[in-house]
């Protein structure tokens, strides 16, 4: 069932260190991840298309990923990372798409989540970096919390032109079980017809030791909803998700969150939908 895995990561510890992962939960995740790693764990699960996506706010980094996708049968798209908010986005943009399998770049994403203004998503350095990503004819992935939610709608709203992607559903507390304001928040920006939506991520916002499928299930069946299984896809957040559960665990609880849809529903979040977010019909097979 399984064909297009919209959302994991590469990292090399020995090219690039990882800051991020310095931290003591991310102990188990603090090592290198390689394509032949992933290609291990995608083959076992029948995944045979995947969306690499930017880890640091490294422009290096998105030229090396798009190498080693144009050297993959695997990873058929690129959401690589360019400074927004720099004069010269456009030129930026270009380049990336110019480099050594830059065919590949599919999309933009910035850790929204780690900027402490909410609103940075509305000011206007970053709308006018936003508006050159539509204008390069790619994507932007939004990697927001809850509460940035607001601007995230703002911001989609003022560029209907832009197709944006939601990570993670923006990350509802699952661990708390609380569901409120993040449903309506979720609601909003999902009545926005330019926005598409990752069930991806959950595990990893819930009880990482002790979680079930049934804890996923208020908050997967809320985004279904919200964005029809038209525009929702599927991703593993590998090997981010190992700090909750195996890729097959992942997988496995994906597939029983959609088991109740119908077959063409469920051949959208695991491929169809993916494909057409990132403009990548012409991959499909």
């Amino acid at each position: 069932m399984i064909t297009v895995d919209a959302h994991h990561h590469l990292w090399d510890l020995t090219r690039r260190p990882q800051p991020w992962l310095d931290r003591d939960a991310m102990a188990p995740i603090r090592r290198s991840f390689t394509l032949t790693d992933l290609t291990t764990e995608t083959t076992a699960a029948g995944v045979i298309r995947t969306i690499l996506v930017q880890v640091l706010a490294d422009a290096i980094e998105t030229r090396e990923f798009l190498a080693t996708a144009q050297d993959s049968d695997l990873v058929t798209g690129v959401v690589g990372w360019a400074d927004l908010t720099s004069a010269s986005i456009a030129d930026d943009l270009a380049a990336l798409r110019a480099a050594p399998g830059g065919d590949r770049l599919v999309g933009i994403r910035h850790l929204v989540q780690d900027e402490p203004d909410p609103w940075w998503l509305c000011r206007p350095d970053v709308m006018r970096g936003l508006r050159a990503v539509a204008n390069a004819g790619l994507s932007y992935d939004l990697l927001t919390l809850p509460h940035q939610l607001p601007a995230a709608v703002g911001s989609v709203r003022a560029i209907p032109a832009l197709t944006f992607v939601l990570d993670h559903a923006s990350k509802p507390p699952v661990r708390s079980g609380r569901i409120r304001p993040w449903a309506e928040h979720l609601a909003e920006l999902a009545a926005e017809p330019n926005v598409y939506c990752k069930l991806s991520g959950l595990a990893t916002e819930a009880d990482r030791a002790r979680w079930t499928v049934a804890d996923l299930v208020p908050y997967a069946q809320h985004a279904l909803e919200a964005f029809g299984p038209d525009r929702v896809m599927f991703g593993s957040d590998w090997p981010v998700c190992l700090l909750a559960g195996s890729y097959k665990r992942i997988t496995d609880a994906a597939r029983q969150l959609t088991a109740s849809l119908s077959v063409t529903e469920q051949t959208a979040i695991f491929g169809g939908t993916a494909l057409r977010a990132y403009r990548l019909g012409g991959q499909e097979r």
